[in-house]
């Protein structure tokens, strides 16, 4: 209920700043229910990557912007649109998913049993969350990390641009000014 309030304010306010704190706000409601459901690694990436990497991305990236959005002067039909039909698609394909918790899951049929006595032997690391997040998840993670880092530059390029721009050229002379 607090993750659809959230989101709902989120969609009715126009301030960017309030947008952003609240997106932070959301994802840290998200990595409580990570933890309530038992999945504290889940959670404790979407608080360093939701709540608090991507909060200070899009802080930084408001300095390059308005205070407030700029208000659309046509109905927005279209997204709209486009928002149902890519949701409809979402829930079909939860149809075919397996019910939570079944014991009967090909993940837990297969990979569970695999992980619990594999994974000591061929990573040599005990904590098998550890082995399965950096060893056989490996690249999801350098995918993961990539993106951070690539979005994080492009801030800081923004950023620096905007303000060389803002600044004279001290190397121009007085002629350079007068034209």
């Amino acid at each position: 209920m607090f993750l659809a309030v959230t989101g709902f304010a989120i969609l009715r306010l126009h301030s960017l700043f309030a947008v952003v704190m609240l997106s932070g706000v959301y994802s840290l409601i998200a990595a409580a229910m990570f933890v309530a459901l038992d999945a504290v690694d889940v959670a404790f990436t979407e608080a360093a990557v939701g709540a608090g990497i991507s909060t200070v991305l899009m802080v930084g990236a408001l300095s390059l912007t308005k205070q407030r959005e700029k208000i659309p002067v046509h109905t927005p039909l279209l997204p709209m649109v486009v928002v149902l039909v890519t949701g409809a698609a979402l829930i079909y394909g939860t149809f075919d998913m397996p019910n939570f918790g079944d014991p009967d899951a090909p993940a837990n049929r297969y990979l569970v049993d695999r992980y619990i006595q594999e994974s000591p032997k061929e990573i040599g690391i005990p904590n098998i969350v550890t082995s399965v997040l950096a060893s056989y998840r490996g690249f999801d993670t350098l995918g993961e990390v990539t993106v951070i880092f690539t979005a994080g530059v492009a801030v800081l390029m923004l950023i620096g641009g905007a303000r060389r721009r803002r600044r004279p050229d001290s190397r121009a002379g007085p002629e350079a000014t007068r034209e």
